[in-house]
């Protein structure tokens, strides 16, 4: 009877820690300063920028829950202390507050700024990370 209810034990807490891996686009924040975040993606109605996210020092944020949809996403970020940028050269909206802009063209004449975003490719990985770091060259995505 003890082997029967240690299986049956087993076998659950495999399924509970089994659904504890979850697919996300995640953002760790490897520096001694409050970093703000806005992601770019393609989505059934064009394309899609987000932010801010406010990701404080050596701490994460996950931008998109659930399973990746897309093969290739945009990030821009700001140091808030500093003003460094982690960027690249996609041209995408950005909003001044929290925004969700539908759309990258005529930025200024819709009333928005225009950021570079740093492309990754997921190679439709379901879950992606990125490590914002203080060293050039190792903000490095992992999935």
């Amino acid at each position: 009877m003890n082997r029967i209810v240690f299986f049956c034990a087993s076998c659950f807490l495999a399924v509970l820690f089994a659904g504890a891996a979850r697919a996300e686009f995640r953002v760790c924040n490897g520096t001694q300063n409050l970093v703000g975040v806005a992601i770019g993606y393609r989505a059934a109605e064009g394309w899609i920028t987000e932010g801010w996210w406010q990701v404080p020092a050596a701490t994460c944020a996950t931008l998109i829950e659930g399973e990746l949809q897309s093969r290739y996403y945009y990030l821009y970020a700001e140091d808030a202390a500093r003003g460094g940028r982690w960027a690249g050269d996609i041209n995408m909206c950005v909003a001044e507050n929290e925004f969700k802009i539908t759309g990258v063209e005529d930025c200024f004449a819709r009333g928005y700024q225009q950021m570079g975003f740093k492309e990754y490719d997921t190679g439709r990985q379901g879950s992606w990370m990125v490590q914002l770091s203080d060293t050039p060259g190792t903000q490095e995505s992992q999935n």
